[in-house]
């Protein structure tokens, strides 16, 4: 409980965004007067997360907890509906005004807008900012044709630097001994809080980065020194435990004090997170984003959502090495590597003709760094019936191994099956005869889907849903 109860002019209500270093809601909340912290425990709201990436995020609150101890306050930690809990400490401290930080999430939403009446019934106010992005979607135009469109008038849009702190004088005298459960997973998940984050941003801006466009796709480097390839930033942004304007400052301060091939390497990790900007803008301007198709069909997609392929791809056991390799990385990571995770998603959706939704919800149970706004429009993308340019987009699992895993090497640190098995022969393996895979790996599945039936299949199933057949 509670010692110590002080007089509170504010409370800022945190969600999403465990941590007190550029959070946009906590720094306006502290700029005049005295701000309590609240850590809300909604099952109603967590039911929606997955337990490998709600472990995280309780793990990030434990942290969060910690850092507020050492600037003389505490996070107050209570569990129930956000909207009667809020309103019963507003009542408590005779606090004038609840801040809080936009997100996007339709059961985030609903919660947000229940607190919003509650707490106006009450005769307290509410201040709410946007800190998810850099650009408020409410800036740019409702809807945009493609890609580079919207990153053309984002661009164009100033970006705020990362906000300071809070002082310790701005923050309630308060101890509060309440914690909150921390589920048990089944993997090794990355180190919790602020810290964590930024030294993995710091290590990437160190090296990474200004090799980012060349090696980002290269699957042997992800395996060998996987935070050398990427940046391995998405289960801290995803949890926000550390701000989208801290990255976009790291980055932009790398790019311009580089030149040449390394200053096109950083321009690119910069360019990647528009494309996580443009999926909050879609889902601002979409809420059903995660839950209908993003373009109308003249005709309805004629999904097979045949139960045991859907089993094969969540197992990792559909014959297409790659394909299985991405599959097993998420299983034994609550990660997969960017270049992977498209392929898996577009063989789920195109090859078997599973409906994406299937695949975003195995998704969002399983990611340590599942975004719901990312989540939905990746997959839509992938599956053709969100923003792409391109009608009918189809990644064969087999180029895509060829082109960047040509020695297994990432294939085979996810497939043991594999290991004894040439590498040409672990790319090709979806075409070699059933005898030749029977005599190299027999404990390895025989492919689920003919290639090239698979992309044909999948190509007039597309082309009728858009009335081109």
């Amino acid at each position: 409980m509670i010692v110590a109860p002080v007089s509170v002019m504010h409370i800022f209500w945190h969600q999403r965004d465990l941590r007190t270093r550029d959070n946009l809601g906590l720094a306006v909340a502290a700029r005049d007067d005295t701000v309590l912290p609240v850590y809300v425990y909604d099952t109603e709201v967590l039911e929606h997360v997955g337990r490998r990436q709600r472990s995280l995020m309780m793990r990030g609150v434990r942290k969060l907890k910690e850092r507020y101890r050492e600037l003389g306050s505490d996070l107050i930690v209570r569990g129930g509906d956000s909207a009667d809990v809020l309103a019963s400490l507003c009542a408590e401290h005779d606090v004038e005004t609840v801040y809080y930080n936009d997100h996007y999430r339709p059961a985030r939403r609903q919660a947000q807008q229940q607190v919003e009446e509650q707490l106006a019934a009450d005769g307290v106010a509410t201040d709410s900012r946007t800190d998810l992005v850099l650009v408020d979607p409410e800036r740019l135009e409702s809807s945009y044709p493609n890609h580079s469109q919207f990153h053309s008038d984002w661009e164009n849009v100033p970006k705020a630097t990362p906000y300071d702190e809070p002082d310790e004088d701005a923050l309630a005298d308060i101890q509060d001994g309440k914690t909150v459960p921390i589920p048990e997973v089944d993997i090794e998940l990355p180190a919790a809080g602020y810290e964590a984050a930024r030294q993995r941003f710091d290590d990437f801006l160190d090296t990474g980065i200004l090799s980012y466009s060349d090696t980002r796709d290269d699957l042997p480097k992800a395996v060998t020194d996987p935070t050398a390839a990427v940046s391995r930033l998405s289960p801290y942004l995803a949890t926000g435990m550390i701000g989208i304007r801290d990255v976009w400052a790291g980055a932009s301060e790398v790019y311009n004090a580089v030149s040449g091939q390394e200053r096109r390497n950083v321009d690119k990790y910069r360019y990647e997170l528009s494309w996580r900007e443009q999926n909050y803008h879609l889902l601002h301007y979409n809420p059903n984003l995660g839950r209908e198709n993003y373009v109308d069909f003249p005709n309805e997609i004629a999904w097979r959502n045949d139960a045991d392929d859907l089993a094969a791809w969540k197992a990792g056991e559909t014959g297409y090495p790659l394909v299985d390799a991405g599959m097993r990385q998420l299983d034994r990571e609550g990660y997969i590597h960017n270049r992977p995770r498209q392929v898996v998603a577009s063989f789920l959706t195109k090859h078997l003709l599973v409906d994406w939704r299937e695949g975003a919800r195995h998704f969002r149970q399983q990611l340590v760094d599942h975004d719901y706004a990312s989540n939905s429009g990746g997959w839509q993308w992938t599956a053709s019936t969100g923003t792409d340019s391109v009608d009918v987009r189809i990644f064969d699992p087999v180029s895509q191994a060829s082109k960047y895993d040509d020695g297994a090497r990432y294939i085979t640190e996810y497939v043991p099956e594999l290991r004894d098995v040439p590498a040409d022969k672990i790319i090709d393996w979806p075409t070699l005869s059933a005898g030749e895979r029977d005599r190299l790996a027999p404990e390895y599945a025989a492919p689920i889907v003919d290639r090239n039936q698979g992309y044909e299949r999948a190509q007039e199933t597309f082309e009728t849903a858009l009335g081109k057949r």
